[in-house]
């Protein structure tokens, strides 16, 4: 395609995060794609413009499919650092929309939701350096040499009464639900009755990103090739993060690991992807604690989103239909969910959905997703005080 007079416009995705097959400029019409690299058609992408101050330009997604969710794009001013949605008035089609820069405009980026990345965490940490219910250790390193951060808070000086493991970023894109582990990490730190309890029973063990090279190279994450993250649990595990979680957790959980909970986003359209729930195992015993968490979580509820139990998606129900994935090779592949419920022995293994963009209609920002984070700390208090 041919380039506008203006050369000066750059499209590109040279950052940690990014992702955008840029494929050329007609008039105002900016044509670029999500670039899937080993996985199946999925949604992720994540942009920056420059050179732009002033135009009005459009930006119009190929490769079938619309990969713009229910509130629009996300866009930032400040090189990333904040961001706001968009909403629906900017879309000129389901896989196009429009937007006028400001002027001056040297950076400005565009995403389907709102990132977090590793400097986001390390920003986290940074607030939190002086607490010393937080520890932050190498669960391993990744194949391209990263460091996949492990993290344990609450009370980390004798024997818990309760432990509880907390995975996020098994698929690299999912990154709403980064939020509600902060929301659910600052609980844990916080000063007061929630946090005193957690500081008191509970050691948690966090994997923020569990795919961490896919986060910062800005992948897809879902459906990679041979199979992704969540795929991982059985037989010999071909990532280093899921392989160091099956050699670690056993020993650590010592008998008293009460819940193990995955941190997930659904996709962006749809009626099981515009509020949070959680995926209903197909063993009787677990879907019934599930419930009974729900339950809780539905009664002290504080925060913006709105989260009702009976949105929990039943084993049978629309997607939720296959444990295990079959592989090209005819075996299975085992869940995270199907490891911790076979292997872990905790009461509770659930995996959360948390909507990127809206959830019963209420838009899902930053702070709203980690107040959601406080309200699933405060509910799983109350179920671990329950099992007491």
């Amino acid at each position: 395609m041919s380039g506008t007079p203006d050369s000066v416009i750059q499209i590109d995705a040279d950052f940690p995060g990014g992702n955008i097959v840029f494929e050329g400029i007609e008039g105002n019409v900016v044509h670029l794609r999500q670039d899937l690299r080993d996985s199946e058609w999925w949604f992720y992408w994540y942009f920056r413009a420059r050179g732009c101050a002033g135009r009005t330009l459009v930006f119009q997604f190929g490769e079938g499919g619309s990969p713009i969710g229910t509130n629009g794009p996300a866009v930032s001013l400040d090189g990333g650092r904040t961001w706001s949605w968009m909403g629906l008035e900017c879309l000129r089609g389901e896989a196009s929309f429009e937007y006028t820069f400001p002027d001056p405009a040297d950076d400005v980026r565009f995403c389907f939701a709102i990132p977090y990345l590793e400097e986001n965490l390390k920003s986290f940490l940074e607030r939190h350096a002086e607490n010393a219910s937080i520890t932050v250790e190498e669960l391993c390193r990744t194949r391209k040499g990263r460091s996949v951060e492990l993290l344990r808070l609450g009370k980390l000086e004798g024997e818990p009464t309760h432990r509880i493991l907390v995975t996020v970023r098994h698929h690299a894109c999912e990154m709403m639900a980064s939020y509600v582990l902060e929301g659910w990490m600052e609980t844990v730190l916080s000063d007061n009755l929630d946090g005193e309890w957690y500081r008191d029973s509970v050691e948690m063990m966090v994997v923020p990103f569990v795919d961490k090279d896919g986060v910062e190279d800005g992948d897809q994450g879902k459906f990679r090739r041979p199979h992704d993250h969540n795929r991982d649990y059985a037989g010999e595990s071909i990532y280093p993060s899921t392989a160091a979680l099956r050699m670690l957790v056993p020993g650590w959980s010592n008998g008293i690991l009460r819940a193990a909970i995955d941190l997930h986003c659904p996709h962006i359209r749809g009626k099981w992807n515009e509020f949070i729930y959680i995926v209903g195992s197909a063993d009787e015993r677990f879907w019934r604690e599930q419930c009974r968490l729900g339950s809780i979580l539905e009664r002290v509820r504080r925060g913006p989103i709105p989260y009702r139990a009976e949105d929990n998606l039943p084993y049978g129900v629309s997607w939720n239909k296959r444990p295990n994935v079959p592989g090209p090779s005819g075996h299975n592949y085992r869940s995270y969910g199907g490891w911790a419920r076979e292997e872990l022995g905790a009461e509770l293994v659930a995996c959360f959905e948390v909507a990127y963009a809206k959830a019963r209609g209420v838009v899902v920002t930053q702070e709203a997703a980690r107040a959601f984070g406080r309200d699933l700390a405060r509910a799983i208090r109350e179920y671990l005080v329950g099992l007491c």
